[in-house]
C-alpha cells in the first residue's frame, strides 16, 4: 500500500495484480510505504478503512482518493495457481505442484476450501464499507498504460516499472464445463471488472453485493 499525502492518494495492493511494481518505483515518491507484514501490505478496504483511514485523515486530512487494480477473475486465479507452483514449493501446505488448473479451480469454487484455493476474492477485498469508504479509481490489470497515465498525470512523475514477484510462466487449460460453473457462481467478479472504464471510473456493485460464498 502506497500513501501520497500532497496528491491525496492511496494505493491499494490487491495480491496478484503487479503493484509490487509500482510500489518499487514509486516508493521514494510516497509519504507511507506498507511492505510487510502481507495482511497490511495487501490491506483490502475494510482493513484501511480500520486501521489506515483514522490516522491518515487526522494528520494528513480527509478527501483522500482511493486507487486499486482489478485483473480478469480467471486470469487472476490462472496466476494464484502459477505462483504456488513456483521452484522450492513443492513441500509448502499451500502448493499447487501435482494438482491440475481444473482441480484448483474446482476447489475454489467449494464452501470450504483445501488450503492451496485459499486465496481470497477481489470483490471482496474492494467491497465498500458502511461509512461510505471505497475504491474510487479501479483500472483493470491489463490495462498498464492507463494506469501509468493516471499515476503520471496525479504524481507529475515519468515511472519505469520493472517486472516483480511475477508467477512462473505456464500455459493453462480449463474445462469448458468448469470455467461455465465457475462464470456463473462468481458472475459478480464479472460485473465489477466488465464495468471498469479506460479512464478508472467503474460502476460500483449495487450495495456491495458479494459472491455467495462470502
Amino acid at each position: 500500500m502506497l500513501v501520497f499525502s500532497n496528491e491525496k492518494l492511496v494505493f491499494l495492493s490487491v495480491p496478484k495484480t503487479g503493484t509490487t511494481a509500482y510500489e518499487a518505483a514509486l516508493a521514494p515518491r510516497a509519504a507511507i510505504v506498507v511492505r510487510h507484514p502481507p495482511e497490511l501490505k495487501h490491506a483490502p478496504v475494510f482493513r484501511y478503512n480500520r486501521f489506515f483511514r483514522p490516522a491518515i485523515e487526522k494528520f494528513m486530512g480527509e478527501g483522500f482518493d482511493v486507487l486499486a487494480v482489478m485483473r480478469e477473475p480467471l486470469d487472476w486465479l490462472g496466476s494464484w495457481y502459477r505462483y504456488r507452483q513456483r521452484p522450492g514449493q513443492e513441500q509448502a501446505c499451500n502448493s499447487t505442484h501435482g494438482i491440475s488448473f481444473d482441480t484448483f479451480v474446482t476447489e475454489y469454487m467449494k464452501g470450504k476450501r483445501a488450503t492451496y484455493a485459499q486465496v481470497g476474492s477481489q470483490t471482496k477485498f474492494l467491497e465498500p464499507q458502511r461509512n461510505g469508504t471505497a475504491v474510487t479509481h479501479l483500472f483493470r490489470y491489463e490495462d498498464q498504460d492507463g494506469l501509468r497515465r493516471f499515476l503520471s498525470d496525479r504524481l507529475q512523475v515519468e515511472i519505469d516499472t520493472q517486472r516483480m514477484n511475477s508467477s512462473p510462466t505456464m500455459a493453462l487449460t480449463l474445462d469448458p464445463e468448469i470455467e461455465q460453473r465457475y462464470r456463473r457462481k462468481f458472475a459478480v467478479e464479472y460485473q465489477l471488472y466488465d464495468g471498469i472504464a479506460e479512464n478508472g471510473a467503474f460502476a460500483p456493485l449495487a450495495n456491495g453485493v458479494l459472491p455467495p460464498h462470502h
